[in-house]
């Protein structure tokens, strides 16, 4: 074995050849899988895109770091699905530029986090988790209920993320400002509007209890309260299975 090695590297044409033929090895099993695709990732004709104010409050949960501490992504293990529900699929995390799936769990996986809590339950857990959670190590976010959300930049991020592939219209980037302030004010005269644009299922309400400002606090709440529900892919996929039972 020590004489084939150093006969190499004593020739290193013939080593460098090795090099790459070993390394060939493992990238064509990387490489081959992505020619398939299309087979194995699943298909939502009804999954909608994210809105105005969902979008800002995803870049807000991005400022904030709170993907360090929180996962986007059961795992098929028993115990995960028991807990958080269906594994993740692909198809949900279509539209996520950049994707949030993570790596740590410091706080539980809150990829089917949408509905599950009330608006006020997020408003308060943001502003001092110790008040709904005693045992909690999650910083206070206070902040967001003081800061007005920043809206007259969403129609460039919309334009942004159609051009990687999020079917959003013109029609949708144009009223983007709009649509964020309408979706956190029922009683906005766009509040019809954001539900057309973006289907009647669309949350519509002031996420942060106050309709009278539009916080970073109704960003936030309005992404956590939408994330796992923009495709029922899971749920079709959970049925088919139980019937196969």
């Amino acid at each position: 074995m020590f004489g084939t090695h150093y006969r190499l590297e004593r020739r290193s044409i013939r080593f460098v050849l090795a090099i790459v033929f070993v390394a060939s090895i493992g990238g064509l099993f990387e490489i081959a899988p992505l020619f398939t695709i299309d087979e194995t990732v699943e298909v939502d004709p009804d999954m909608r895109v994210y809105t105005p104010l969902e979008i800002a409050g995803r870049n807000i949960y991005i400022r904030e770091g709170c993907y360090a501490c929180h996962t986007q992504m059961i795992r098929t293990l028993r115990d995960e699905v028991e807990r958080y529900g269906h594994y993740s699929l692909a198809v949900e995390s279509q539209y996520d530029h950049p994707m949030l799936w993570g790596s740590k769990r410091t706080g539980p996986d809150i990829a089917r986090l949408g509905g599950k809590y009330s608006d006020d339950w997020h408003v308060a857990h943001l502003d001092n988790p110790r008040d709904v959670v005693p045992e909690s190590v999650m910083p206070a976010y206070r902040w967001l209920l003081r800061n007005e959300l920043r809206t007259d930049d969403l129609g460039g991020q919309l334009l942004a993320l159609r051009r990687v592939g999020v079917p959003y219209s013109d029609e949708m980037i144009a009223n983007a400002p709009a649509d964020a302030r309408a979706q956190a004010n029922a009683d906005d005269p766009g509040a019809e509007d954001v539900a057309a644009r973006y289907g009647e299922a669309t949350n519509i309400r002031a996420f942060d209890g106050d309709a009278g400002r539009l916080t970073e606090m109704d960003a936030l709440v309005a992404y956590l309260q939408i994330l796992g529900r923009l495709s029922d892919a899971a749920g079709k996929q959970a049925a088919a299975g139980e019937v196969a039972q």
